[in-house]
């Protein structure tokens, strides 16, 4: 536990420090969100820094490097796919400085290419347990490619889709994570649990200075490199020795960014419209609308996420 501790002070410490140099950097090279009147999504009305997401993930790799018990190909793996999303994340945010929308296509790209390098590194899903005969049952390689490739596409695109609302990104992260780490306790996985704290302690961070009203915001690049993180600590850990059942445990754990991005998505299939294409479908826009603020938004979200996560881990104690 003493390892655990040390590793969300770093993490959590180094974020803290990082973000305010950070975000003057960012003023200086006009790396910022602007406010624009004519989109619904920019509810800011002051230029926000975009440069939170390399404090995040400078916090994160180094508690990771430090503690983490991963083999050296798996933690390769990890690194390089955080970095790649950095990269393309970056990108793309410094196409939103300027006004322009950046091309869905090669993030995509990038983002199944970082899940590809995960997979091949050994993190991933091959298979569960029968919980009536006790069978193991392993999975064909190409459904455990398929499973695990999705998998991590998903997790990084909804969390992405969920950064819209200051607060609400970094605290359903923190959230999740929290259940993931709680799931890494109680199986003994070591490793995971140190993602899954080291992760924490980043978000706890962010938040402190991205509560409402946001001073920085983490952009594309770090709204990618939490939920691909996240999606990595899910197939490390909640996915090994998973029952049929169990298998809800980590769904449910990132339940509301899952199940509302599952609605946008089908509605904008019926639509006819591309799924990549930015509008404000999400729930938080939706909750905006009926009259709520920004602030009881993010508080009932992350109120219904911390239900979903209590029901995973009520999953996880009755063993099924």
């Amino acid at each position: 536990m003493i390892t655990y501790a040390i590793s969300f002070l770093l993490s959590f410490a180094i974020v803290m420090v990082l973000i305010p140099p950070l975000a003057k950097l960012a003023f200086r090279l006009d790396f910022v969100d602007k406010p624009r009147k004519d989109v619904e999504r920019k509810i800011h009305r002051e230029p926000i820094p975009l440069t939170a997401s390399y404090a995040i993930f400078v916090g994160f790799a180094t508690s990771f490097l430090l503690f983490s018990k991963e083999s050296p190909e798996q933690t390769i793996a990890v690194l390089i796919g955080s970095l790649l999303l950095l990269t393309i994340g970056t990108i793309d945010d410094w196409y939103k400085t300027q006004g322009k929308d950046f091309s869905a296509l090669p993030k995509m790209i990038v983002q199944l290419s970082a899940a590809v390098i995960v997979y091949l590194s050994g993190i991933n899903f091959s298979g569960f347990y029968n919980p009536l005969s006790g069978e193991y049952i392993l999975l064909p390689e190409w459904l455990q490619f398929i499973l695990t490739i999705l998998w991590i596409f998903g997790v990084t695109t909804v969390i992405n889709f969920s950064d819209g609302m200051d607060g609400l990104a970094g605290g359903l992260t923190a959230i999740s994570a929290g259940t993931l780490f709680v799931v890494a306790l109680v199986k003994g996985q070591t490793t995971s649990a140190i993602m899954a704290i080291s992760l924490i302690g980043v978000a706890l961070a962010y938040l402190r200075y991205n509560k409402p009203p946001a001073k920085i915001f983490m952009g594309d690049a770090g709204a990618t490199f939490l939920g691909f993180i996240l999606a990595v600590i899910a197939l490390d850990g909640a996915f090994k020795q998973a029952t049929v059942l169990s298998l809800f445990i980590p769904i449910l754990a990132l339940g509301v960014p899952i199940f509302d991005n599952l609605f946008v998505v089908a509605k904008r299939f019926m639509q006819g419209k591309p799924i990549y294409q930015a509008d404000a479908s999400q729930v938080h826009y939706r909750l905006l609308r009926t009259g709520l603020n920004p602030k009881q938004v993010v508080a009932f979200l992350c109120l219904i996420s911390m239900c979903f996560s209590l029901t995973s881990i009520i999953l996880l104690l009755l063993g099924v």
